[in-house]
């Protein structure tokens, strides 16, 4: 069950309604790197996990925290949609790169949500839960959680910076710091369950004497006419998931054969060409 105190996580205040800024605000509600995709990937992951409860707990908890960014978000565009000045209007009548900026609104936050927030990006696509990760192995989901909240803060920063609003800077400064906890959060579960035995390759449960052994710690290079393959951490050296592997490099060299898929079958309605010579015939 989810509680509600009807008071925002953090204050949000704008000081300078802008409709644009509104506009980039929803990338941060509704887009691949926004709250609502951090709160359903870190709901989906606990309602599935197993195994210490204190982890599905923990992702709960910080599931509700993201809930609560979206309502501060959603607050954030409807302060900037609301009272807007008419003179940015003017400006962009008159002023064709003005007006062309002023035309990037959305005008669906007017037209479908009466001067509010949607639950969609800054291109009005609504968010459809496609970038939601949840794999039921609490490191591999760990691992994408670090990448979601990098994505988020990278996106948060630049919100930042596309603001001189006094209110929308402090909002933005506090998201962007749970973002770096986020990070850092994740990566101490990480650790802490290393604390036990190393958690890479993901899964660490499947037995890895039944991999290829010819090619799980070899880096391969795709370059043409004999060229080196770019060299790096990845190609030598000891590798990083603790297995005591060594990473090596080496040109890939096709090993299996061409396809040939055969005939088409004549239910498929392909062309004449494509059918068995006997198809043909008839």
């Amino acid at each position: 069950m989810f509680y509600t105190d009807y008071k925002l996580q953090y204050p949000v205040r704008v000081e300078t309604p802008d409709p644009v800024f509104a506009r980039a605000l929803q990338q941060a509600i509704g887009g691949i790197e926004g709250e609502i995709r951090v709160a359903m990937q870190y709901m989906f992951q606990a309602w599935g996990m197993r195994g210490p409860s204190k982890y599905r707990d923990m992702l709960l908890n910080t599931a509700a925290e993201e809930l609560g960014h979206i309502e501060m978000l959603a607050t954030a565009v409807a302060l900037n949609l609301d009272g807007a000045p008419l003179e940015l209007q003017e400006a962009g009548a008159q002023d064709a790169a003005v007006g062309s900026i002023m035309g990037g609104r959305n005008f669906r936050q007017f037209l479908s949500a009466g001067l509010a927030a949607l639950p969609v990006d800054s291109d009005g696509v609504p968010f459809d839960m496609s970038h939601v990760y949840a794999s039921g192995n609490i490191a591999g989901d760990m691992y994408a959680n670090i990448t979601a909240e990098g994505t988020g803060r990278t996106l948060a920063t630049r919100l930042y910076h596309m603001t001189q609003d006094p209110g929308m800077r402090d909002m933005l400064a506090y998201l962007i710091a749970r973002d770096t906890m986020h990070q850092n959060q994740w990566k101490a579960v990480i650790e802490e369950l290393e604390d036990e035995r190393p958690q890479m390759p993901v899964p660490n449960s499947f037995p890895q004497e039944q991999e290829n052994q010819d090619f799980n710690y070899v880096y391969l290079g795709f370059t043409a006419d004999g060229a080196e393959p770019p060299r790096g951490r990845w190609s030598d050296g000891p590798s990083v998931d603790g297995q005591g592997a060594t990473f090596s490099i080496r040109p890939m060299e096709p090993l299996g054969e061409v396809p040939d898929l055969g005939p088409a079958r004549p239910g498929t309605y392909p062309q004449v060409a494509q059918l068995p010579e006997a198809e043909e015939a008839q």
